[in-house]
Parts: structure tokens; C-alpha cells; sequence
């Protein structure tokens, strides 16, 4: 007789399915005067209440809110462990999300004492509790072959559905080698980032052997989380910050900007890529021929 095997599944708390739409159709006039079908994001605010306590109010797309707060949670260090939760009810009626948990959050306080507000498009805050996890922190060096990068570039170049019908977003993508595990986009990258961890804290997702690309600036605060996150690579079509870099060389990132057709520039983590498809370059006597 056959013996059934019991697979736990993990743990879910109770979730809303509250997404909406991202774009709105409104009639703009273009340059001769005419009127013109548009598409632009929509931005809503969305109040943060933990166990009925009012916490922040965090500018967001809403299309994936659950995860967002998740993301935000756990990217905070506001909750580490996801058994805690009871659920996340999104309520659009009063633009909130009523988190409940199992027990009394402890340290809340002192948690959310001290916060800073981030620099960047929609304004993150990074509380200071989350600085604390930094020093723990010990990233696993992946090595990235530069053929792998343009290909990951070019499958990347499909997505940024909302950015191409309105504009006005960043996009966030977990990547394992050539392959997008999922694609998000906000009104401010830190919410797509916190969304992506918030899905990968659901999912039981390991960060150590993924790659994480942004299309917005690499700021202390985006190299912070995707190192809360374990992510060793980070990578981005836009440019990075000072203090980005600082904590991408403490804490071992690598960390890959500008990247964009054949072009990326390395500011950290040198070693770990194999160049294996460097472009032919061309001398100045061929440019000018060309041109």
C-alpha cells in the first residue's frame, strides 16, 4: 500500500486581491493644437495602519498592493518573520491597508522612531531600524558573463508596459540569469522594490543567486534593499549616486549602471564579470568615415 507523503504548504496570511488599474485615457492637446487620446498613470495614496495604528501613507500605482506592503514590511524590518501576520485587507473605499498580527509588533516604537526620507521620485523613507541589518549582511559573489547582461537587456526591453502607454513610472525586475522572474513597475522605484520583495517573501524566493535591475538612479536606498534582500547584483539603465556606491563596495554589490544596448558601465564588483562579448570598437578614422 502506497504511504501518502504530507507536503506543508507554507504560510499565507489572509490577503486582499485589491489591484487596479495603472493608466487612465484622458484627452490631451499636442503641439498643432489637436486633441489627442492619452494614456497617464494613476497615483494613489495608500495609508499604512498596523494593528489599527496609522503608520505612513506610501504614493503608489496600486496594481500590486499586497505586495507592496508585504515588500515594505519586511524591507523595513518592521516584521521579519511572515507567521506573524494574520492579513492585509486593502480597502480603496478609504484608500488604507489594515494590517493585523498574531501579537503585538515589539520595539514598534523605537522601530519607527527614527526615519529618513530618500531622495528620488514619489520619496521613500528608510527607517532606522533597517540601517541596523546592514552590518549583518554577507552577500554571495555571482559571476555575470557580459553576454548574459546584453541578453537579460534584451529580454528586459519587452516589458515597461505602463511606462510605454503613460510614462511616468519606474520599473523593477528579479532575474535569474537570462530570465525575469517578475516585472513591476510604480510611481517611485523604492514601491516596485518592495513589491518584488514582498512577492519573494511569499514565495519562499532566495535572493543569493538572482539578479535585480532597476530603470531608476542606484541610490543608497535602492542598493540597501536589494542587499536586505541577499541580491549580489544590481542593475540599472540609469546612473548611480556617491553614497550608492559607498554602500555597494561595503556590502558587496555589484553594481552595473547605465546599461543600455551594448553599453554598461561597472562602478563595483569588477572581478565578478567575464567580458565574452566585448563590441568590436571602432577607430576614429572608421567613425568618421561612417559619418
Amino acid at each position: 500500500m502506497q504511504q501518502l507523503v504530507n507536503i506543508q504548504q507554507p504560510y499565507i496570511p489572509e490577503l486582499t486581491d485589491a489591484g487596479l488599474d495603472s493608466t487612465s485615457e484622458v484627452i490631451a492637446l499636442n503641439e498643432l493644437g489637436e486633441e489627442v487620446s492619452s494614456n497617464i498613470a494613476v497615483e494613489r495614496a495608500l495609508t499604512i495602519y498596523l494593528d489599527k495604528r496609522e503608520i505612513i501613507t506610501l504614493m503608489t500605482l496600486g496594481n500590486h498592493p499586497e505586495l507592496l506592503i508585504l515588500g515594505w514590511l519586511h524591507n523595513q524590518r518592521i516584521i521579519k518573520d511572515i507567521h506573524q501576520l494574520k492579513s492585509v485587507q486593502v480597502d480603496w473605499e478609504t484608500d488604507s491597508v489594515a494590517i493585523t498580527t498574531h501579537s503585538v509588533v515589539e520595539n514598534l516604537d523605537q522601530k519607527l522612531n527614527h526615519k529618513t526620507v530618500t531622495t528620488g521620485c514619489g520619496q521613500g523613507t528608510v527607517f532606522g531600524n533597517m540601517m541596523e541589518e546592514l552590518d549583518k549582511i554577507q552577500l554571495a559573489e555571482q559571476r555575470i558573463n557580459q553576454s548574459m547582461i546584453y541578453k537579460l537587456l534584451e529580454t528586459l526591453s519587452a516589458h515597461n508596459e505602463i511606462y510605454k502607454r503613460a510614462g511616468a513610472v519606474h520599473g523593477c525586475a528579479l532575474c535569474r540569469k537570462t530570465q525575469i522572474s517578475i516585472f513591476i513597475e510604480d510611481v517611485g522605484r523604492h514601491n516596485a522594490v518592495d513589491a518584488i520583495a514582498g512577492h519573494m517573501w511569499l514565495n519562499r524566493i532566495q535572493g543569493r543567486d538572482k539578479i535585480f535591475y532597476t530603470t531608476g538612479r542606484l541610490t543608497s536606498e535602492m542598493v540597501i534593499k536589494v542587499a536586505l534582500m541577499d541580491i549580489p547584483v544590481l542593475l540599472s539603465r540609469s546612473g548611480v549616486t556617491q553614497m550608492g556606491l559607498d554602500i555597494a563596495k561595503k556590502m558587496g554589490v555589484t553594481l552595473i549602471a547605465r546599461a543600455k544596448g551594448k553599453h554598461f558601465m561597472v562602478y563595483n564588483g569588477h572581478s565578478t564579470i567575464l567580458y565574452d562579448a566585448k563590441p568590436v570598437k571602432l577607430s576614429a578614422s572608421t567613425k568618421r568615415t561612417m559619418h
